[in-house]
Order: structure tokens, then C-alpha cells, then sequence
């Protein structure tokens, strides 16, 4: 037997194991998801609209599914459907590096599940989630997907899952949440109903050149921050005091230099923490979670 005939044979295997366990979620194939336990399915968070989720098995059953918890920054959740016996894809223990052969699934409409082969062209990478925050440690990798893929498992060669498909890179790339303890734990969390809430500030913020230019237009001195744009009403950033036009500064004691460090400040904070902001030609620390503002 070729080389091709063993990597031919190692698919059409695989694809006869995984195929039960693959399904595709939304009335219109918005994206793929697999069965992670009995009654669960895991898909990305981006791939939902709302509370509820059609899902569609390769047998051409449908059911409609819940969402039992969600991870929107993280790109994932755990669907609650009937999964009427759909086998339990296993994890698997194995740890990708550039060159790993991998094969991705994803659901075929009408109904049926397509695997391809690929090998992963790059670990480590980072790309933006559904709410703008970056998400790290993601693996790159070869094999072919299309569209409406995402949320399906990367696989190794003995059709176990090493990850989750979850951003397309241009043509011929993708990239994949990888399947390891943490991504497990969240998921198991998610499929007891306990959704990740991330602290919010509820800003809409613009790039750090936009403040100085601003700034140095109107003669302030220029400052390293995000300018506010607009704050959202209610949030936690108005109970705060933060108005548009300030330029957040630090958040939580942590530089804000940039959008991906406010986030990174954000995820290392629990309220209530204070924010430095800069209005006009003041500085101000505000608290988020408390009443007091402090002028400095």
C-alpha cells in the first residue's frame, strides 16, 4: 500500500467514526459543532443567535437546542440538545507542533460531515474574537474547510479531537483553539450552565494615535491612552464617571497603552479597581464598582 492509499484509508476511517458525532448548528448552516457528552454538543459562540440553536445531525435529523453557557470573548459554548446516541468524540492526549498531521471536520449540508487532511503550519497564533478581544495560543494548520466549518473538531490521525476550527486565515489556512486542559475545563464548566462573564467597562474606544493627535490639536499635552468615544448608558464606565473624550490611561494599576492591553488589564481585575483617565488637563482616578472619584 502507497503512502497515499495509507493516508486514503487513515480518512475514510475517521470520517466513519466522526461523521455521527458532527453537526451542523442553525437553520442555515451557520457553523459545525460536535458532541462533546451525552445531550452536549461544543461550537463557537459566534456561530449562535440567541438563547436557541437548531441543530442538525448527519443522519438529517433536527433538534432544537439550548444554550446551556457561552463564552463570547473565547469563542465558545455548549449547546444542550438530544443527541439520540451520537457516540462522544475523545479527547486527545496529544500535543500539536509544526508539522503534525491533523484532519479537520465539519458538517456537509443537506446532511453528512467532510474531513480533509492538513499538518499544522503554526502554534501560537492569535487572532480576534467575536467582541474584539485577542485570543492567544491558537493553532494554524493546513487542512482544507469550508465555510460553515467552523466549531467542528480538529482531529488526529485515530479521529480524536486536538482542537476546535474556529477563524478562517484568507485561503488555505485556519485556525484552531486548541484542545488542552484549560479549553476542556472551560467547556465543562459551560455544559454545567456556568457562562464566562469577563469584567466590561462598556466604552467604545478609539486607538492611542487619535488621542494624541486630538490632544495635540487643541494644545493639551499628548498622552499614551485610548480616547473615549462613546460610553454605553448604564454601564459600568458611566456609574464610574467616565465620559467621552477622556483617554484611559491604566486600568486595575496596569498600563492601557493600547486596546489589546486594556483587555489584558481587564482580564487581571475584579471590580472594584480604579481607572486613570485623563480629561482635558486633569487626571482623574475613577472607581468601577465604588461611588467615589478621586481627583490627583
Amino acid at each position: 500500500m502507497t503512502l497515499l492509499d495509507q493516508l486514503g484509508a487513515a480518512i475514510a476511517t475517521a470520517t466513519e467514526q466522526v461523521a455521527p458525532s458532527i453537526v451542523g448548528i442553525g437553520r442555515r448552516y451557520r457553523g459545525s459543532g460536535f458532541v462533546v457528552a451525552p445531550g452536549r454538543v461544543v461550537t463557537n459562540a459566534h456561530n449562535l443567535r440567541g438563547d436557541e440553536a437548531t441543530v442538525t445531525f448527519v443522519d438529517g435529523r433536527r433538534e432544537g437546542g439550548r444554550v446551556l453557557g457561552i463564552d463570547p470573548d473565547g469563542d465558545v459554548a455548549v449547546v444542550a440538545v438530544e443527541t439520540a446516541g451520537a457516540s462522544v468524540l475523545d479527547w486527545s492526549p496529544a500535543v500539536l507542533a509544526v508539522g503534525s498531521p491533523v484532519l479537520g471536520a465539519g458538517f456537509a449540508p443537506p446532511a453528512g460531515a467532510r474531513v480533509t487532511l492538513g499538518f499544522v503550519s503554526a502554534v501560537g497564533r492569535s487572532f480576534r474574537g467575536p467582541g474584539g478581544r485577542r485570543i492567544g495560543g491558537s493553532v494554524e494548520h493546513t487542512a482544507p474547510l469550508a465555510p460553515g466549518s467552523s466549531g467542528g473538531p480538529l482531529l488526529d490521525r485515530d479521529g480524536r479531537v486536538v482542537g476546535i476550527d474556529t477563524n478562517r486565515l484568507g485561503e488555505g489556512f485556519y485556525l484552531a483553539l486548541p484542545a488542552d486542559e484549560a479549553l476542556r475545563a472551560r467547556i465543562d464548566s459551560l455544559a454545567r450552565g456556568e457562562s464566562v462573564r469577563r469584567v466590561r467597562l462598556g466604552v467604545a474606544v478609539a486607538p492611542p494615535f487619535v488621542a494624541r493627535r486630538l490632544r495635540r490639536s487643541v494644545g493639551l499635552a499628548e498622552v499614551d491612552g485610548l480616547l473615549v468615544r462613546a460610553v454605553e448608558s448604564g454601564s459600568p464606565a458611566e456609574l464610574a464617571g467616565i465620559r467621552e473624550g477622556d483617554v484611559i490611561v491604566e486600568l486595575g494599576g496596569l498600563p492601557a497603552g493600547d486596546v489589546d492591553a486594556l483587555h489584558d488589564a481587564l482580564a487581571a481585575t475584579e471590580p472594584p479597581f480604579d481607572v486613570r483617565v485623563v480629561r482635558g488637563a486633569a487626571e482623574l482616578t475613577l472607581r468601577i464598582g465604588g461611588p467615589e472619584v478621586r481627583e490627583v
